[in-house]
């Protein structure tokens, strides 16, 4: 478990509270996992952000009435702290019978106490359920590797031996799986996701890519370091001139989570899959 989570509201019996209180936003630093993956704040070999999606979001009009919406959070990959998503939520639900006079003056409280918690500055957008009911259900990027041919007898660690590339051959290619399962390192309630594999580099065999995603199965970690270790694994096989990998994890809770990091800027859409 990480250190500071033992703190928070997961996995603990918790009071709703239904009037604005940021006081139960919980970071959670995240220089311990990154040690364990071997880089520091100052060495991070990737660029990127978290997206959270709240599909929960509702707050009162000065008149009582009630307003619903979605609501999108874009956290810096390189901030600080993640907020712990039990706190989030429970913050989120303490906006339900808050009063705001605009959806404008909502965001403001939003990005003011989001960007205090993650410790960089937390984009937000408040969106119509119109406007999302609009944009439809996202598919995937490039080729998706599920159907291929593998055997898998573990499961309790990710396995970055499994992974296999030629290294005679430099490819451009995009590969992605929905088979991706981790377990929340605190209650141990599955996390399932789809992955993409975006890169430039020695070529990667795409059987021995979907093993490895695989061996995540029982593996306990949050959603943000699973992400970061796959990049890096792949980093260190492919040495490639550009790389991303981002996950779409399936929401709990209302909220879902979709790291992104990549060897670059990037300024991803964020666009809901079949299973969000």
């Amino acid at each position: 478990m990480h250190p500071a989570a033992e703190h928070s509201p997961l996995g603990k019996s918790s009071e709703y509270v239904y009037t604005y209180t940021p006081s139960l936003l919980f970071p959670i630093p995240r220089t311990a996992k990154w040690a364990e993956l071997g880089v520091t704040a100052q060495t991070l070999p990737w660029q990127g952000v978290d997206y959270w999606n709240c599909f929960e979001l509702s707050w009162l009009l000065p008149s009582g009435k009630p307003v619903v919406a979605i609501g999108e959070f874009a956290i810096p990959a390189d901030s600080p702290n993640i907020i712990e998503s039990k706190s989030f939520k429970l913050y989120l639900n303490s906006l339900n019978q808050t009063p705001f006079e605009s959806a404008g003056e909502l965001q403001a409280c939003l990005e003011k106490d989001l960007s205090a918690a993650a410790g960089k500055p937390v984009g937000v957008r408040i969106r119509t359920l119109g406007e999302v009911e609009g944009q439809g259900v996202a598919g995937l990027p490039g080729q998706c590797i599920d159907d291929l041919d593998i055997s898998v007898s573990s499961y309790e660690h990710p396995q970055p031996e499994l992974l296999r590339c030629d290294s005679t051959q430099v490819v451009e290619q995009t590969l992605h799986s929905h088979l991706l399962k981790s377990n929340c390192p605190v209650t141990g309630q599955p996390d399932w996701g789809s992955v993409v594999v975006e890169y430039r580099g020695a070529a990667l065999d795409p059987a021995s890519l979907l093993a490895y995603l695989v061996s995540f199965r029982q593996h306990a970690d949050f959603h943000e370091q699973c992400v970061e270790r796959i990049y890096l694994d792949l980093k260190r096989l492919l040495n490639p001139e550009h790389l991303t990998v981002y996950a779409r994890y399936v929401r709990r809770g209302g909220l879902d989570i979709n790291p992104y990091r990549s060897t670059g800027p990037i300024s991803p859409g964020n666009q809901r899959l079949v299973r969000q």
